[in-house]
């Protein structure tokens, strides 16, 4: 069956799809991932160093007569993020290539409400806008992660409650010409891992598995493409009456057990201090053997909800991101027994690949960032009221 015709937006968000996930590429293996002939990449590539949104530098040539020139993202393109995480709302202005040139967070409210979250939003567009204003810098994409979005309706969510709504007007009011787009906050974070973190282990179809301030998992496409993600809410899962209490009202939702609060109730640290220690918790904080063996039972839980969700949608890859990546292998083979437990079938190594990857919270906005620049890649770069006529 031969192959469907691309529009121009399609073509345009291989290219720069292709140069997110890999930081930059020379021209023949760009043009052969992107399925273009050296000339039709060239064409393409003259407009988009025109727009200003890749560049071409010099590099050593990589064999002898082989290419000079990299062709990366165009680093003074500007976008802004935002991102919920823990009792903090960050906002910054990064580069389509990654980094993050200002960042400030604001503190949400103890006890948030949707008027007290519209203000601290309000707030952190406001230093937004005063930062583009002192830069001289006009932004190109918003990209903004909120946890449990999608959840419920769009105003009451379970975990933070917000209202898109009254958010977006406040973007207009404030950013008339930039697109913005909402996203759950794993689908950030697996933006982040597979577009920004070296070594990720996978680039075809596969469920990413998000172990931080929530237990959440997002099934990835073989693409980048923001819509291509779909978000499961495993960690609401609920193993039995009178476990503990969740932050959606429920008893017993394995993320009351797995989550990083959960976790630092069982080690006995306050939750800002865990936050605090980062990854280097594990090789600071000790643990008694009971600690340890019920840490084993509530990854066993973890693997039982995977196991579970693979049941209704089978995948053959896991990446699994958060706290439990940081534990030595015999303190993960309960995760993964967990898995075999429930998996229907069991634990088939040949069949389905689990990988560990390091956590990516405490580096907020940046998962936001990265899906920012995901949002743009998408649409080829094109204007956001270009893209259904592309």
């Amino acid at each position: 069956m031969s192959e469907q015709p691309r529009s121009r937006r399609q073509t345009r968000a291989a290219i720069l799809g292709q140069l997110l996930q890999s930081g930059g590429m020379f021209r023949p293996p760009l043009a052969k991932a992107v399925r273009l002939s050296e000339a039709s990449l060239s064409r393409i590539l003259f407009d988009l160093k025109a727009e200003g949104l890749v560049e071409e530098i010099r590099r050593p040539v990589p064999y002898f007569g082989g290419p000079s020139a990299l062709v990366s993202l165009d680093r003074s393109v500007a976008l802004g993020a935002i991102e919920i995480a823990g009792q903090w709302l960050s906002v910054g202005i990064g580069a389509l290539s990654g980094e993050l040139q200002e960042t400030k967070r604001l503190a949400l409210p103890e006890h948030p409400t949707v008027q007290s979250v519209g203000r601290v939003f309000h707030e952190a567009l406001t230093v937004l806008r005063d930062w583009t204003r002192r830069r001289h810098v006009k932004l190109v994409q918003i990209g903004i992660s909120v946890p449990g979005l999608g959840r419920l309706s769009v105003s009451g969510n379970a975990i933070i409650p917000c209202d898109i709504a009254r958010i977006r007007a406040m973007l207009s009011e404030m950013f008339r010409d930039v697109p913005a787009e909402f996203t759950n906050s794993v689908v950030a974070h697996a933006t982040f891992h597979r577009c920004r973190m070296e070594g990720y282990p996978f680039s075809g179809a596969h469920l990413f598995v998000f172990v931080g301030q929530g237990v959440a998992g997002a099934w990835m496409d073989d693409t980048i493409a923001t819509d291509g993600a779909q978000v499961v809410e495993l960690g609401h899962m609920v193993f039995g009456d009178g476990g503990p209490l969740c932050r959606c009202g429920h008893h017993g939702c394995v993320e009351a057990y797995a989550s990083l609060p959960a976790l630092a109730a069982l080690l006995g640290v306050p939750e800002p201090d865990l936050h605090e220690l980062r990854n280097d918790w594990v090789t600071t904080v000790p643990l008694s053997s009971q600690v340890r063996q019920e840490l084993r039972l509530r990854l066993f839980r973890l693997g039982l909800a995977i196991g579970n969700t693979l049941n209704v949608k089978p995948s053959r890859a896991i990446a699994i991101s958060g706290w439990p990546s940081l534990l030595p292998p015999e303190d993960r083979t309960s995760l993964l027994q967990g898995i075999d437990s429930s998996l229907l079938g069991g634990l088939d190594a040949a069949a389905l690949a689990v990988a560990f990857v390091p956590p990516s919270t405490g580096h907020d906005p940046r998962a936001a960032l990265a899906f920012a620049a995901c949002c743009l890649a998408s649409r080829g770069g094109m204007p956001a009221e270009a893209t259904e006529a592309a």
